[in-house]
């Protein structure tokens, strides 16, 4: 079973109310939570709601996967399937693509309302998928990893090319990146206890 519209409509709202400047450009989220379509649903066109785990090490770097497809370096994530929120959706994908598992991340205090980040991004047809070109809201999720040592990374998904630990100055998406340096100016804090949130 998908996650509630509800809670997805409420989730978009706490860190609309962090971030009330992006409004205008999460409008068309907003219409497809009003939609009839589901809105996790891959089939949900003119967009679909995805998840992603920001992951940061000791070292306050982000990893960062290549995908094979497109190209590029992307924080783990991908679609929703049969999970109970969003958050257990970025999870369950950041295990998939590269081994990590729940109980090495925790969830970062600052960030325990709301994402991180809500990045909204064209995709290109894939007329061999049967897919049309559409476009994402990626749900970012913010985790410590919680061992002094990074637990060895073991890329399971097949269209996961490399992995890479980026610096937050070096992430890739700027309206993360920008995030993450606020952040790191304001004092990331808390403890590392492992996340009880179950995929």
């Amino acid at each position: 079973m998908p996650p509630a519209r509800s809670g997805i409509r409420n989730l978009t709202e706490k860190y609309l109310e962090c971030h009330p400047a992006e409004r205008e450009q999460l409008e068309p989220l907003l219409a497809a939570l009003k939609a009839d379509a589901e809105p996790t649903s891959r089939a949900a066109l003119p967009g679909h709601v995805t998840c992603s785990a920001v992951v940061i090490d000791r070292a306050r770097r982000v990893l960062h996967i290549g995908h094979k497809v497109s190209g590029k370096l992307l924080p783990p994530g991908g679609h929703v399937e049969d999970d109970r929120t969003l958050l257990a959706a970025a999870l369950r994908r950041v295990c998939e693509e590269t081994g990590i598992r729940p109980r090495d991340l925790c969830l970062i205090p600052q960030f325990l309302g709301a994402p991180i980040d809500v990045d909204v991004h064209d995709i290109d047809a894939n007329p061999a998928k049967g897919e049309l070109a559409h476009r994402r809201f990626d749900f970012r999720f913010a985790f410590y990893i919680t061992a002094e040592q990074t637990p060895p990374l073991v890329l399971q998904d097949e269209g996961v090319s490399g992995a890479q630990w980026l610096p937050f100055a070096d992430v890739r998406s700027p309206t993360l990146r920008t995030k993450l340096l606020k952040a790191e100016a304001e004092g990331l804090a808390g403890s590392r206890s492992p996340s009880t949130h179950r995929p």
